[in-house]
């Protein structure tokens, strides 16, 4: 039943000012869950959480087995989250559900199962005493105190701290707690007590003992396996979880556990055995593991089986696949709420209001998980949860209905002010006023209501569309809303503008690659408005300035488009679209790019033989431009890059797509590739062929630069540059040598089977020195014999000289150089060529076969790196091809005294001009040393290689040097040994218009430096 109007539109005026302060309903953001609570803790309260946001904040409320729970000694709450004191498994283990309200509405959270893990201990009657024979199975109840959770047993035997060990005779239930042993033997007799731990609480309680006592009237005979622990015939396990199967068998002799399939299938690699085979245990359990599983307890008394089918149990959580949200809605306006979940078996649905059943009426019509409220009111505003449920527990999906009542309103949404629209255009006029319910459109120009005509209509949502607008339409429209609850306006203009045209459209180019073109784009417009210019090529916008190739170029009315060295892939639709913000226009241009082809396609090379192969491809891309000529080119491991090689035809034709290649070297591996030509340039060349090897040939190529002469006495030495790899046409190749001595008629002939040999040496003791023979070098491979050099003459060997060099003397230069001379060893005494000499010299004191040897073709010859004040022995032998000859009576020489080991000292300078004074300490030589004769000063400008020498036989020297540049000077001794040590490099300062003096110490290798003020520049002088 709807209210009056006037307290709807009190409540709509009260839900508006509400909305400052964003009122809403309920929301969980913390719910309780499952939860097992150990109760040997020292705490003595249990907390369930709860916790919930809203505005205003929600008030708490629990229920404990559907039943809402009054406030006592028992329970609390703080805040949301409810508090057992003193906890009591009995009285407080259930389901607990918390129920969050405010003014706005009522929801409830999940229902958490509440547990308390608890273990008591067991009763202290003394158990009875078991007596067995020997032999005899027996099974030893544990009998388990009550508890709650997850409990382990184990069993201690007289008392023992470590428990009973299991083994394929001993085997204690996780299921019952009891202990099975399969046969008794003496060693069993004893106390046996059961042990029972709680994992949640962590408690261990034990059994009084149960004593196993042996009877002696008889021994238990063998008999068949009895299997006295197994599992159900039927199992059903969930996905994922895990399973464990116990199985033991009692038995004499102890039986044997094994496991397998009914269906003998392997046992995948995730399932664990223990050590006695008592325990099968499954983890993740998958669809595939679903099953017959048998337990075999065999003896040699017989066997038994166990059987159990496994069942996979598909079982899909219950989780939401389409939930809520919170809905707005008008009075009077349909609500239509679906929420979808996801699980195994198939949920079932119910809808709460304020966290009760929902209702049906007329207007309220619910189908599963769909819920529809027809003609709103505000009484139907709420908290609305759907719950989704089956056998596995439930889901609750909330969401908030609010209902609001309002008159027009355009205060969030008023008309545009302005909208512009050129002549011959369709302007749409918005308008969306905030209402509830939705308000009554009307529209106005000026004073006068309009009605819907061929050129203006008022939509469906309340806009004003006009179509092919002229100059009179433009003006000011309102638009006036009306509802139940008031009327209001809202007033905007409409500006008509001229139409934009392009008048210089693109046109559609051919371009060559290279070229730069200009695409037009020039447009006519209103006045008022600036055109935007985009251009879009093959539908994607062109990035001017990112682009290097294009430019964007003209006036305000044009947008040209410039593309700078047109490359094949510029080829394509170019789109001018010219964008104002009344209108937008656009025209489109084809530019075709003509370039050099593309590379051919699909290349075969066949019939090759040893010097031609046939070729054949396919036409690649032309770009635009028909091709005019082929080129074949090849690659070999012995050419330099791709080379263009000898065709029939000698020039292929565009349209012909074969040709044989020719003049090829045998025996050699080519690719080849082919490359197109048009008008426009050499295009891309062919993807290469495979490497394929002509076939083998006779050698076409002699040997070259045969020559030869030395070696020893009585060789013939021939020599030849070889035959490159790629010429020599087949395998096997070699040499074949001819020579004869000059005026003989026979040749003598030998084989050189190495492709690479360049040398052969004849051997005959009895050939003269210097025997002209006539020498020719011929070529083979598998295939035959090729062409043979021309013949040209070679001499055999020379002997040695026969005779020494005479007249030697020596002249010692300094501490550390001689000079040698000697007197030519005549040719026509000697019988053969002199090459050059030797010269031999050794410290005396050492042996000859130490001696150092310098070879000379003149002859003299200067020695150096010598020691000073030693003596040498020197000897000279003549030399030729043949070797060295004998050599010369040894001299003695003796080299002069070392240079003076101390350098200059304490040297001074003084700059002036262009002059520059230097004076040093004398050096005075050593006993042992040469005595000083002289002075020699180096200088050269700083970071230059060329030095200047001035000799001076006394203790100072001016120096003419040009200005401007600094200089490196160093002062040593002269002496017959040589130059002496040197003072070290003293730096002059860059000249310029300072005079300045120094001192350079080489003891402490210290320079000062003193200046003082010149006024004058120096000029350069040429020294």
């Amino acid at each position: 039943m709807l209210l009056p109007w006037e307290l709807l539109i009190l409540l709509s005026l009260k839900g508006c000012l509400a909305e400052r302060s964003v009122l809403h309903g309920p929301v969980f953001t913390q719910e309780p869950s499952d939860s097992v609570f150990p109760l040997n803790s020292d705490d003595s309260r249990v907390f369930i959480n709860c916790k919930a946001k809203g505005n205003p904040p929600p008030s708490y409320r629990w229920k404990f087995n559907g039943v809402d729970i009054d406030k006592d000694f028992d329970y609390s709450l703080m805040e949301g989250n409810l508090l057992i004191n003193r906890p009591d498994a009995t009285r407080h283990g259930g389901t607990y559900q918390c129920i969050a309200s405010n003014s706005l509405g009522t929801v409830l959270s999940r229902e958490a199962k509440v547990q308390f893990a608890y273990l008591q201990n067991f009763s202290n009657k003394p158990r009875s005493a078991v007596s067995v024979r020997e032999g005899q199975a027996v099974v030893l109840l544990c009998g388990p105190p009550p508890h709650s959770g997850e409990v382990t047993y184990s069993w201690i035997f007289n008392g023992h701290s470590n428990p009973l060990q299991q083994d394929n005779r001993r085997f204690v239930s996780q299921k019952t707690g009891n202990l099975y042993i399969a046969k008794v033997e003496a060693s069993d007799v004893g106390n046996y007590t059961c042990v029972v731990r709680n994992l949640m609480t962590n408690t261990t309680v034990v059994s009084s003992p149960t004593p196993v006592v042996l009877r002696s009237d008889a021994v238990m005979g063998e008999y068949e396996p009895k299997i006295e622990v197994q599992f159900g015939d039927n199992i059903h396990v969930g996905k994922g979880s895990s399973v464990k199967l116990e199985c033991f068998a009692l038995g004499n002799p102890v039986p044997v556990i094994t496991w397998r399939r009914a269906d003998g299938n392997p046992f995948p690699g995730k399932i664990k055995i223990n050590s006695s085979n008592g325990v099968l245990e499954i983890p993740y359990f998958r669809p595939e593991d679903a099953g017959v599983y048998e337990c075999v307890a065999e003896n040699s008394r017989g066997r038994n089986v166990a059987r159990g089918h496994l069942v996979f149990h598909d079982v899909d959580h219950l989780q939401w696949v389409q939930t809520l949200r919170d809905a707005y809605m008008s009075i009077e306006a349909d609500l239509f709420w679906e929420c979808r979940a996801s699980g195994k078996p198939k949920p079932s649905y119910r809808w709460l209001k304020n966290g009760k059943l929902l209702a049906l009426e007329d207007r309220i019509q619910i189908e599963g998980g769909k819920l529809a409220i027809y003609n709103l009111d505000l009484m139907d505003s709420g908290m609305y949860q759907c719950l989704a449920e089956n056998e596995r527990g439930v889901i609750y999906a909330s969401a908030e209905l609010k209902v609001v009542a309002s008159p027009p309103d355009f205060s969030k949404s008023p008309v545009k002010k302005s909208t512009l629209v050129q002549i011959g255009g369709e302007a749409v006029i918005e308008c969306h006023p905030h209402a509830s319910p939705r308000a009554t459109i009307s529209w106005r120009k000026g004073g006068d209501y309009l009605k819907d005509s061929r050129r203006q209509m008022i939509m469906e949502d309340g806009s004003l569309r006009l179509t092919n607008v002229s100059r009179s339409d433009g003006g000011r429209y309102t638009c006036v809303a009306q509802n139940p609850f008031g009327t209001s306006s809202s007033s905007g203009s409409l500006v008509v503008k001229e139409s934009t045209k392009i008048v210089v459209p693109p046109l559609n180019m051919d371009a060559t690659v290279g070229e730069s073109i200009v695409l037009p784009c020039e447009v006519s417009r209103d006045p008022s408005l600036s055109p935007v210019f985009r251009w879009f090529f093959n539908g994607k916008p062109v990035e001017v300035n990112k682009q290097d190739h294009f430019e964007k170029i003209g006036g305000d009315s044009a947008g040209d488009l410039m593309i700078r060295n047109v490359q094949l892939k510029h080829a394509g639709k170019y789109v001018c679209m010219v964008h104002t913000v009344v209108d937008s226009v656009s025209a489109a241009a084809d530019l075709i790019v003509r370039g050099p082809p593309g590379p051919p396609e699909g290349l075969t090379v066949e019939k090759v033989t040893d010097t031609t192969a046939q070729l054949s491809w396919a036409s690649g891309p032309e770009n635009h431009s028909p091709v005019t000529a082929y080129v074949v080119q090849a690659r070999t491991p012995y050419s330099v890059g791709w080379q263009a090689v000898k065709t029939v035809p000698d020039s292929v034709p565009g349209q012909m797509l074969h040709a044989t290649a020719v003049d090829l070297n045998p025996w050699v591996y080519y690719e080849f590739r082919v490359v197109a030509i048009n008008s426009v340039g050499v295009g891309e060349p062919s993807v290469p062929s495979r490497a394929l090897r002509t076939r083998a040939a006779v050698p076409q190529v002699a040997p070259t630069n045969v020559s030869g002469g030395g070696g020893n006495r009585g060789e013939l030495v021939i020599v030849w540059e070889p035959v490159p790899e790629e010429q020599q046409n087949g395998e096997g190749f070699g040499y074949v040598v001819a020579f004869r001595p000059i005026g003989t008629t026979t040749w003598i002939q030998t084989v050189v089977a190495s492709p690479d040999a360049s040398r052969y040496t004849y051997k005959n003791d009895s050939i003269p020195p210097l025997t002209p023979f006539e020498v020719k070098v011929g070529v083979y491979n598998n295939i035959g014999e090729g062409p043979q050099s021309s013949v040209t003459t070679v001499y055999s060997a020379e002997e040695e000289p026969s005779m020494a060099p005479s007249r030697v003397w020596v002249r010692t230069l300094s501490a550390s150089e001689i000079e040698v001379y000697w007197e030519p060893v005549p040719w026509k005494t000697n019988g053969g060529r002199i090459l050059g000499y030797e010269v031999l010299f050794w410290e005396a004191g050492e042996q000859e076969s130490e001696a150092e040897r310098v070879r000379v073709a003149d002859t003299t010859a200067t020695i150096s790196a010598l020691k000073g004040s030693t003596t040498y022995i020197v000897a000279v032998k003549a030399r030729n091809s043949a070797g060295a000859g004998p050599q010369s009576a040894p001299v003695n020489v003796t080299t002069k005294k070392p240079p003076p080991s101390q350098p200059p000292g304490n040297v001074e300078w003084n700059l002036t001009n262009s002059k520059i004074f230097l004076n040093w300490e004398h050096v005075k030589a050593l006993e042992n040393e040469s005595e000083v004769t002289g002075y020699k000063v180096v200088y050269r400008q700083d970071w230059h290689s060329h030095t200047g020498v001035v000799e001076t036989n006394r203790t100072s020297v001016e120096l003419l040097l040009p200005a401007g540049d600094g200089y490196l000077i160093e002062v040593k001794a002269l002496s017959d040994g040589g130059d002496g040590s040197s003072s070290g490099p003293i730096r002059i300062p860059k000249m310029s218009s300072l005079n300045s003096k120094g001192h350079f110490s080489s003891s402490v290798s210290k320079i000062e430096y003193i200046f003082s003020v010149s006024l004058f520049v120096t000029s350069a002088l040429v020294f």
